[in-house]
């Protein structure tokens, strides 16, 4: 991408574009828009005055009876927009209501104009909406929400094309990710989750016979669910009211988005973002929707590509997702941005085992199999359950906690389980943080009692070993005291004691005790620890 290339604005050329006779600025016009496709910063107008003056002379032409070439126009316009030096002090309120008329969403229904003018004019608004704060301010009283939304319902009628579809989506996804109110008066008054659910729902028929989207198709749908997870989002500004309507719809595009995993496209990069828009919109769909991603097994489809039988059930969604995940770890390696990367996916997997024990036990057989190799620590090794043990000490804490919840549910919330899958050592920040240590168990009842747990011979075979703070074997080691005498053993002890009081002193380390809530509780002194002795060795007693 060019920017900051300058032309030379001198005053002939300038005077041609201001004067407004019609055969000569038309020329101008084009001219202007093609030296400047890919300007992006026009300091060399905004420090003349030159790009106020062209702003508002190009707006003044839009309004010109019979105006030829109002493309051109506005594409000149839409180039001026890219720079904001001075957007938010020039642009005027009629300015935004001429747009929106030009568009056909103006308070009048659609204006005669091509449909190229009304293309240009929707870019146009998408760039002043995105640039402009007063904009965006302007878009809470105009006319320019409920157009859109008044067009929407058109679509069915088939007399929209694809690019005003398309740039209208766009222009709506703006106006819903950056204004919370415009969210709160789409989704609510303007009842826009059912309007959205309904066209999400027709683009997919337009495709249905083959189940397979072009590209065209593909960014159409893109497009809405980006949208409607703008409008489904829970963020303290956007608390989505519990109602019977509103869960209808939820179950409703629970059940659309099962269906959109089972189209296809010839652009397999392109289909990655399909799931990655389905993923981000899943996590604001209630768990009490997640039953509608499986579905029941028929006869029939048993040869069918898309079908992963499990307990009478099909879980080809199941399985995609699982993959999604894989899929991302791979990208996240190599990504900083592992919060944005990883989030969606695992709040959505954390859900998926949360609705129901089918669920879970299906994705338990993907992430925590029965354990072969425990010759490697669990973080360690290319299995997705490698994979998020290495998330559980993340400085990433959402990460660290969702990749715990993940893994604890799996668990059926059972600290032993948790413990021989992922080692202490790796779930001691969740056990801590839920009043698990010491001995307690999470909320276990919630879970069948029939054990899913299965311990191959290659475990059983080297279990004794198994470090469980490491999660994994540890060869045997000599006893370093072996060969002391009790003075010096006791020697060494005060010698710790006295290092872990220092430490301790310089705020390097906190040492803690169990507290009876199950949570780790700083001591005033590292002697304290020894009150906790007895008991560690009755309950080492009561084990063995």
């Amino acid at each position: 991408m060019h920017c900051c290339r300058k032309i030379t604005m001198d005053a002939d050329f300038l005077n041609r574009l201001l004067d407004g006779n019609q055969p000569q600025l038309v020329e101008s016009l084009t001219q202007f828009n093609q030296i400047n496709s890919q300007t992006f910063n026009f300091s060399h107008l905004t420090t003349s005055g030159q790009w106020v003056i062209l702003w508002n002379k190009f707006f003044e032409y839009l309004t010109v009876p019979n105006m030829p070439r109002l493309v051109q126009c506005l594409i000149g316009i839409k180039i001026l927009s890219r720079d904001k030096t001075y957007l938010n002090e020039t642009v005027q309120m009629e300015q935004l209501d001429c747009l929106i008329d030009l568009a056909g969403i103006g308070s009048s229904g659609e204006r005669n104009v091509s449909e190229d003018v009304q293309v240009e004019a929707l870019k146009c608004l998408s760039n002043l909406i995105f640039q402009s704060r007063k904009c965006q301010e302007f878009c809470l009283t105009n006319s320019c929400t409920n157009g859109i939304l008044r067009r929407i319902r058109t679509y069915k009628d088939g007399c929209v094309c694809y690019d005003i579809r398309y740039f209208d989506m766009k222009v709506l996804f703006l106006l819903t990710a950056i204004n919370c109110d415009i969210r709160s008066k789409v989704r609510e008054e303007l009842h826009g989750l059912t309007y959205l659910v309904e066209t999400l729902d027709l683009f997919m028929n337009q495709a249905a016979d083959a189940k397979e989207f072009n590209d065209k198709d593909l960014e159409l749908v893109n497009e809405v669910l980006k949208v409607l997870f703008n409008l489904t989002v829970r963020t303290p500004d956007n608390a989505i009211p519990e109602e019977e309507e509103e869960e209808a719809q939820f179950h409703r595009m629970a059940v659309i988005i099962h269906d959109l995993f089972f189209y296809r496209t010839l652009n397999r990069d392109k289909i990655f973002s399909l799931l990655s828009n389905i993923v981000n919109l899943l996590t604001s769909v209630p768990v009490s929707c997640y039953n509608e991603l499986v579905t029941n097994l028929r006869q029939d489809e048993r040869a069918s590509k898309t079908v992963v039988p499990f307990e009478g059930k099909n879980v080809y969604v199941l399985e995609v997702l699982v993959g999604y995940l894989r899929k991302h770890f791979q990208q996240a390696e190599k990504k900083p941005d592992q919060f944005e990367i990883l989030s969606p996916i695992l709040t959505v997997l954390v859900k998926i085992v949360r609705a129901s024990g089918l669920n879970r036990r299906f994705i338990r057989l993907k992430i925590l199999p029965p354990l072969v190799n425990v010759m490697e620590r669990p973080e360690v090794g290319t299995e997705l359950r490698n994979y998020i043990c290495s998330l559980l000490t993340s400085p990433c804490t959402q990460i660290a906690d969702l990749s715990a919840e993940l893994l604890f549910v799996l668990c059926k919330e059972n600290v032993g389980r948790m413990i021989k899958y992922t080692g202490y050592g790796n779930a001691a920040g969740l056990f801590a943080n839920r009043g698990l240590l010491g001995g307690r168990q999470g909320n276990t009842e919630q879970y069948s009692s029939d054990s899913e747990d299965s311990d191959t011979e290659e475990y059983k075979q080297i279990q004794h070993a198994i470090n469980p703070v490491l999660g994994c074997y540890e060869p045997p080691k000599t006893n370093p005291l072996d060969g002391m005498s009790e003075e010096q053993k006791e020697y060494e002890a005060m010698k710790l004691v006295a290092l872990m009081d220092q430490l301790q002193q310089q705020g390097i380390v906190q040492p803690c005790k169990i507290g009876e809530d199950g949570r780790p509780q700083p001591v005033e002194h590292i002697l304290e620890l020894q009150d906790e002795i007895p008991e560690q060795q009755r309950d080492h007693k009561r084990k063995t």
